[in-house]
């Protein structure tokens, strides 16, 4: 799992921080111990109160702002990565990014300041009155232990992932509502949705009421302690062993020797469920970016995959895969599911790089190309062209200011589609398409592809998976219209799609099973 960045650097602060914390609690008891046996207010005392809420104030902004930079790089990481799992990605996004200001900005800090603190303390105990110093020095490792023991009963790791596994079902449930009401599965869902908040909350029930206990136990055994350190002092005060200053100090440092413990212990329970969070964000897969700055000449370019090999957490996905594409030719994918043909469309995109093995680019590694450059030369159609939230047009310019929308909306046949909208091409479509068909959205896909009129590579993912034939046929003479002068890879299942190609490779379990002759059209 990799670190957090500027994890160190924060530790670091904290701790200083904790070493002035020290200081100031050990100024502010010599201070009042002073001033309540008739010494007046010393300099000491004021400076002490003023550092100590200087440093508070220190350590929210310190865990505040370091707290914010983790939750921007976690967002991101999380956006970036290669899951599938987009109800569980929201959720991560969402309620597991915020959950981690619990741990980062309560409970590390108190745990840094749980270990300089007492530490502190216990030493000039020991200068101040030996017996009492043993006493605290015994009884402080009880509240870890204690907490340990009954923190062991919590199940926030349990609760986390029942609270995830709940809001990835249930965005799917909503995303899908319109097909389970056809089909009549509406009220099934329904209470399976009502049983995984059932059983989420009933893990958070068992939570609070370990985090009560726990708060009991440490508040019991802080107390205790203290009170076997102020008990022996009083006697020995009434007995004129011990001078009334040495006796107050004594009073005044025990409680703060235990409060740092006692305040971590209390925040454990409720950083446990961000810890979690934080684990889960930090061991997702994430795309891999290239930082190569080389660029390449305008054009269809040639495609060689020599020796390619991809693996997603040690599972492998391509197994040595070597083929090659020439300048201007059509080549197509086909295989069952999960054989790589979506695989070998990532790696030529660059969002995957090769384990092993490397893929040419009119001879020049892709990996040493830039990659904004060359994803300007490749148009790529997904299975599932994702929408954004504003219009028709601006969905099919999609970054390309100078783009012909009408000419490349005429091109998908699209153009009678966009007649038909209220506002035409200015009609908003939302993120979901709401008020587009299946097909209509593939569509704008394409659209998408033949706007970009200089990318010299098309990648189609299956575009007419799906798609009833009137459609299908719809979107083939899109994509011959697209294909002529560019090199294309295609992923197809359907023989309309393999019709197009000049020749077709086969893939099985991550490798190249066959090379069929060329097509004869």
């Amino acid at each position: 799992m990799p670190a957090l960045p500027g994890l160190r650097r924060y530790l670091f602060f904290l701790s200083l921080l904790g070493v002035f914390t020290a200081g100031s609690v050990l100024l502010q008891a010599e201070g009042l111990a002073t001033l309540l046996t008739g010494g007046g207010i010393s300099l000491a005392l004021v400076v002490a109160i003023a550092a100590r809420v200087g440093l508070s104030c220190g350590h929210g902004v310190l865990s505040g702002r370091f707290a914010a930079s983790v939750r921007g790089a976690l967002r991101l990481r999380l956006l970036g990565s290669t899951s599938d799992r987009a109800g569980v990605v929201a959720t991560q996004v969402t309620r597991g990014v915020d959950a981690t200001d619990s741990y980062l900005t309560g409970y590390l800090p108190s745990l840094v300041v749980s270990v300089v603190v007492p530490a502190a303390v216990v030493v000039r105990l020991f200068v101040a009155d030996l017996a009492s110093a043993l006493v605290v020095a015994l009884t402080l490792p009880l509240i870890p232990v204690f907490a340990i023991l009954v923190g062991k009963q919590a199940k926030a790791a349990v609760q986390w992932e029942l609270l995830t596994k709940l809001g990835g079902h249930f965005l799917d449930v909503v995303r899908g509502l319109g097909t389970l009401k056809v089909f009549g599965r509406a009220a099934a869902q329904a209470a399976t949705v009502r049983s995984m908040a059932a059983a989420h909350a009933d893990a958070t029930m068992k939570t609070l009421r370990v985090a009560f206990l726990s708060a009991l136990v440490l508040e019991l055994v802080a107390t205790l302690s203290v009170a076997l350190v102020a008990v022996p002092i009083g006697f020995r005060l009434l007995s004129g062993g011990l001078d009334a200053r040495t006796a107050l100090l004594i009073l005044l440092l025990t409680p703060e020797a235990y409060l740092p413990l006692r305040s971590a212990g209390a925040k454990f329970h409720a950083a446990a469920e961000g810890l979690a969070a934080l684990r889960e964000a930090l061991s997702v897969p994430v795309v891999r970016a290239r930082s190569a700055v080389l660029t390449r000449r305008r054009g269809a370019p040639s495609v060689v995959f020599e020796r390619v090999s991809v693996a997603y957490d040690g599972v492998p996905a391509l197994s040595d895969v070597d083929f090659s594409v020439p300048s201007g030719a059509r080549v197509t994918l086909i295989g069952p599911s999960g054989s790589g043909k979506s695989t070998v469309l990532a790696v030529l995109l660059g969002f995957v790089l090769p384990s092993s093995g490397r893929v040419l680019v009119d001879g020049v590694d892709l990996r040493s190309l830039s990659s904004p450059d060359w994803l300007a030369e490749v148009a790529w159609v997904p299975q599932r062209p994702t929408l954004f939230r504003g219009s028709l047009a601006s969905n099919i310019r999609l970054g390309l200011p100078a783009a012909d929308v009408r000419s490349a909306a005429r091109a998908a046949a699209l153009d009678s589609v966009a007649a038909g909208l209220p506002a035409g091409y200015e009609t908003p479509v939302g993120e979901l398409g709401e008020v587009l068909s299946a097909g209509q959205r593939q569509r704008v896909g394409l659209a998408r592809a033949l706007a970009r009129t200089s990318a010299g590579l098309v990648l189609l993912d299956e575009p007419t998976a799906r798609l009833d034939s009137r459609t299908e046929e719809a979107v083939l003479s899109a994509t011959r219209r697209l294909l002529p002068g560019r090199t294309a890879v295609l992923v197809a299942h359907r023989p309309a799609m393999v019709s197009l190609a000049d020749r077709v490779i086969e893939l099985r379990g991550g490798r190249v099973r066959e090379c069929v002759e060329p097509i004869v059209q």
